[in-house]
């Protein structure tokens, strides 16, 4: 967190939080009462002083007073910036993502990861990038028809090389349910006052 702010939390530490005002869509994006917020250097202060509290609950800690985010999907999303192919998996927050800890595919086809920063939904736009990385049990890149069957309960396995996409670590693909996300990896996707 920006060394302001931990200030003003030393100096006012008693103010309360805000809930309902601040959202994470799954491209991304903030958002301040539905609408998006446009302003970099406001969308990079929020990103740096971004962080959860023991419950899982996501906020911003602007100053003094935490302002609780709404999660559309998870609390981070990743992405592949398409521009500069080796630079590898960034946060919507621009934090590099360095290992591979673990990835999944839901009944929709949506993939997350799992870092040494956390768990995230993969934006939409990085996904086919990602799904380049997989490799069939022969050692093979799967067709789009094996993906499916794959996600449609096939057994064969599937692992991810991270090496693809800029990451240590190689793992197995797991698939999930959406629904399962939030108790599963300990987020709250709609923090509640106490």
């Amino acid at each position: 967190m920006d060394a302001s702010v931990i200030a003003a939390i030393a100096k006012w530490p008693n103010v309360p939080a805000v809930f309902g005002w601040l959202s994470l869509t799954a491209r991304g994006e903030w958002r301040l009462r539905g609408e998006p917020i446009r302003n970099i250097a406001i969308c990079a202060f929020i990103g740096r002083n971004y962080a959860a509290d023991e419950r899982g609950r996501w906020f911003f800690q602007n100053g003094p007073q935490r302002v609780y985010v709404e999660l559309e999907v998870t609390p981070w999303i990743w992405r592949l910036d398409p521009q500069r192919p080796d630079a590898g998996i960034v946060t919507h927050t621009d934090l590099p993502v360095r290992r591979l800890e673990g990835v999944w595919f839901d009944e929709a086809g949506r993939c997350y990861i799992s870092s040494e920063l956390g768990f995230g939904l993969v934006d939409s736009g990085s996904v086919e990038r990602i799904q380049e990385c997989l490799r069939a049990a022969d050692g093979q890149v799967p067709t789009d028809e094996a993906v499916s069957a794959w996600l449609d309960g096939a057994q064969r396995l599937v692992r991810m090389h991270g090496a693809g996409i800029g990451l240590t670590g190689d793992v197995e693909a797991g698939r999930l349910r959406a629904e399962t996300l939030p108790q599963r990896f300990g987020f709250i996707r709609t923090p509640q006052t106490d």
